[in-house]
């Protein structure tokens, strides 16, 4: 049976005769073409496809969470979605080991051709980190200078209108913010579990002080930060205290978006949880992901170029370097495992609070 549709020829459909006539050696053009210049458009093409499609698929997630309120049908597809993201970061990692096949004397060989460009004017990566949820003030300075000042005015204004938006942090906090069971009548839920809380760590400073293995300079050490660690539970149950930690900068999420992650975390078994608690994990894997994809990418180029400037004019490897661990976004999901206890402490939940957070059939 013919198709209702034109026919389509392979090529045709992937503008294969643009798509392969897009790689210009700057090398060639000088008269001294340089093999390896090749390869390294052609991996920092394919990363400019990773990235649209990351775009894409962060974009679909973003019109999903914007609503009032998120179709719990929507949640599944939202975690799919931001799985497919981290199986796309992975193959951005692999793709260093490819272009490591370059030596440091290869890439010197069409280098100097490429000045003043760097990856750092990838304006799609940068949309990537903005929609992820990467704020303009915690972005280390490039050079002494604002990230956006090193490229195109056209760029510059399309990535300050996309500051201007929401991001999925904001959506999600918004989302958890909204969490039902955190505060229903006649189920004092943080109450028991700090209860659970103080009885766990009571317990800990009684093996502290009993084990005859250490010596009272040892056991002071470890009831010391016990206490730390119960100041850091208060923040927990006391928004006052948590509001003190985003004021420092050591927070981002919200109390109650924070507490929210926290219930979802504690009782991820319970079925109506689970695609909520994978979503929160995904999250953090993003984040981990481009974390190692940083790093990997800052020891890539101190391989290739050692410690001179990169060719946008910046540190090179200790500028990278240093941007693996401050544009992370999701590190109060990361920093929840602070505050859990073991299940067996749990608090038992009212059993129709249970009834809602499991699958029910019939009437």
């Amino acid at each position: 049976m013919d198709k209702p549709y034109p026919p389509v020829y392979y090529s045709d459909y992937l503008q294969l005769d643009t798509l392969l006539s897009s790689q210009k050696l700057k090398s060639a053009e000088a008269g001294h073409p340089a093999h390896d210049e090749m390869l390294f458009i052609v991996i920092h093409q394919a990363y400019e496809l990773w990235f649209k499609q990351i775009l894409h698929e962060m974009g679909s997630v973003l019109d999903m969470f914007e609503k009032e309120t998120v179709d719990e049908k929507n949640i599944g597809t939202a975690v799919w979605r931001l799985q497919r993201v981290v199986e796309i970061q992975k193959i951005l990692i692999d793709q260093l080991r490819v272009l490591e096949t370059m030596t440091p004397l290869d890439f010197l060989d069409f280098r100097d051709y490429l000045f003043p460009a760097s990856g750092f004017q990838s304006v799609q990566f940068r949309l990537v980190e903005i929609l992820f949820g990467l704020r303009a003030e915690q972005r280390l300075l490039y050079n002494q200078f604002a990230y956006h000042t090193r490229v195109s005015p056209e760029h510059q204004a399309l990535l300050k209108r996309t500051e201007e938006r929401t991001s999925l942090f904001d959506v999600v906090e918004r989302w958890l913010e909204r969490t039902p069971f955190l505060d229903l009548p006649d189920f004092r839920f943080w109450q028991f579990y700090r209860d659970a809380v103080n009885a766990m760590l009571l317990g800990d400073r009684d093996v502290v002080r009993s084990n005859a293995t250490l010596t009272d300079l040892e056991k002071q050490v470890q009831l010391e930060e016990l206490d730390a660690t119960e100041v850091r539970f208060a923040a927990v149950f006391e928004a006052d205290k948590h509001e003190e930690l985003i004021q420092s900068g050591k927070r981002r999420l919200s109390h109650t978006a924070t507490q929210a992650a926290l219930f979802i975390s504690l009782y991820r078994d319970q079925p109506i949880l689970h695609m909520p608690h994978r979503l929160l994990s995904t999250l953090v894997d993003i984040d981990e992901l481009f974390t190692t994809w940083r790093y990997r990418h800052a020891l890539m180029v101190h391989r290739m170029i050692g410690t001179k400037i990169g060719t946008g004019g910046s540190s090179g490897f200790h500028y990278l370097k240093s941007t693996a661990e401050n544009h992370r976004v999701w590190t109060d999901l990361i920093d929840l495992s602070t505050y859990l206890i073991p299940r067996a402490a749990l608090p038992a939940l009212r059993p129709d609070v249970e009834a809602q957070l499991g699958f029910r059939y019939g009437s």
